[in-house]
């Protein structure tokens, strides 16, 4: 807890943004951090409540201990403060900038909507220990001669490496792209996390004796069975990069794209790599329309209009959700409710209760998309049809598990998978139906949280650890 009548004494204060017609000028990230002293004030009002909902499964994936650290920070201990942050927090500097904050949602003071402003202090924490030295490498002083294989280094894969390399064993990450980071890196646009994050992390690990290797394709470039008889033992934790599919058809028709084709383009073109061997998805000038009501396709708006987009239209088949939640039966829980994303408020039209039927074209290329409002069962309602202008359009429902032409295909009935299609494995121990072989992140678990992965991606550690030399020292 903080001050203990904070809560009642300073308001809660939040982070503000630049102005939406200069931040689309730019793919930087547009938050304007707040002082120190704003930072310890806003730590001073959490309130000692009981039972902090914040850092149990309730709030918080990895069991943060928000209170803890929310003291330290008021009572300007910011140096153990952040050794705090990371006993159960590897990139907080990650989550800080992306995490939606189930904590705050359960917060006590959200009772009030007025809750404490974690996030911004988590991120506060984590950007002040890179500016103060206190976040370094720290490299076991002991080996214990097992090597383990981590497939993908998104937020499981790193977290697992890290995590291991630091319990004596020498880790391996393969990725298929040229960089660390997953989707943190190519699906994730740098105006929500500039990608020096990541790359501040990978220096970090590379010195505790993780080594990456890029430009690997397991299982079209190398086969799992290679790495598992090269390793003692094996993560899978690839991801869930497989679009789900919206079913409209005409997907080959010019100007319609998968959103994660759109935003990994945009990424590495931001991020200096070529792009110039791919056709540009490109929204300068076009009136786009997005489908899907989500985080991705709400990264593909802000993306089209730092592109200079004519228009931006979101469609959601959802129903308008309410303006707020009602406490008394959601609390503590993640609540449902109207949400403005900041790239939505950069000028987007937002369309609930609307199905996309179809798409309007010409001579190949995409000229519109054919809609209809629909009832509760989401089912279009006859006579409620309409057409929105499109020249660029971007099908964003989400995720259907991890990609099935990899590691998937090659390992066949050997890698039992669950009904969803995703990798089976429980979170007891993380073990797959093949022997030496673990999973944890998206690829297990489907479509998920950043804070989700980092924490399956510690459990896995733990439980790779224990399989390797019999017990383990790292949490859970």
């Amino acid at each position: 807890m903080g001050k203990v009548t904070g809560f009642l004494e300073i308001d809660r204060q939040d982070q503000k943004y630049q102005p939406a017609s200069d931040r689309i000028r730019h793919f930087r990230e547009f938050t304007l951090p707040l002082s120190e002293g704003d930072v310890e004030r806003q730590a001073a009002r959490c309130m000692d409540c009981g039972i902090p909902y914040c850092h149990g499964p309730t709030g918080c994936p990895v069991h943060n201990q928000i209170p803890d650290w929310n003291d330290l920070v008021y009572q300007g201990d910011w140096e153990l403060a952040v050794r705090n942050l990371h006993s159960t927090n590897n990139f907080p500097e990650f989550t800080g900038r992306i995490c939606p904050a189930p904590c705050e949602e359960a917060c006590t003071l959200n009772l009030e909507d007025l809750p404490v402003n974690i996030k911004t202090i988590e991120q506060a924490l984590a950007d002040k220990g890179w500016a103060e030295g206190w976040i370094v490498p720290e490299p076991s002083a002991t080996k214990t001669g097992q090597t383990v294989a981590i497939i993908g280094s998104g937020p499981a894969g790193m977290a697992a490496a890290q995590q291991l390399a630091r319990a004596g064993h020498t880790v391996h990450v393969y990725e298929r792209e040229p960089r660390a980071g997953g989707l943190l890196r190519y699906g994730i646009p740098d105006f929500k996390m500039e990608k020096r994050h990541i790359d501040r992390r990978v220096a970090q690990m590379e010195a505790e004796g993780v080594t990456f290797h890029y430009g690997v394709n397991v299982g079209v470039t190398v086969t799992m069975e290679e790495l598992s008889e090269r390793h003692d033992a094996v993560l899978l934790a690839a991801g869930a990069e497989r679009p789900r599919d919206p079913g409209i058809g005409s997907m080959d028709l010019e100007g319609v794209h998968w959103a994660m084709d759109y935003l990994v383009q945009q990424n590495r073109r931001v991020g200096g790599e070529d792009v110039s061997g791919e056709a540009p998805i490109w929204a300068g000038g076009k009136h786009v329309v997005v489908i899907g009501g989500g985080d991705t396709a709400s990264d593909c708006v802000g993306t089209a209009f730092r592109q200079g987009a004519l228009s931006v239209t979101q469609l959601d088949i959802r129903p308008l959700p309410p303006l707020k939640e009602d406490k008394l039966t959601v609390w503590p829980y993640w609540p449902t409710k109207f949400r403005t994303s900041s790239s939505q408020a950069e000028g987007a039209e937002r369309e609930f209760a609307a199905a996309t039927l179809g798409l309007v074209s010409e001579e190949g290329r995409v000229t519109g998309v054919k809609c209809a409002r629909v009832d509760e069962k989401r089912k279009p309602i006859p006579g409620t049809e309409f057409i929105l202008r499109a020249d660029l359009v971007m099908a964003a429902i989400g995720f259907a598990g991890p990609r099935a032409d990899t590691f998937i295909a090659e390992a066949g009935d050997k890698l039992a998978l669950d009904p969803r299609g995703n990798v089976k494995a429980n979170t007891e121990d993380y073990k797959t139906s093949i022997d030496n072989v673990f999973a944890a992140g998206d690829v297990r678990r489907g479509q998920s949280l950043v804070v989700w992965a980092i924490r399956e991606g510690r459990q896995a550690a733990r439980a790779i650890d224990e399989y390797l030399t019999g017990s383990s020292l790292l949490p859970r």
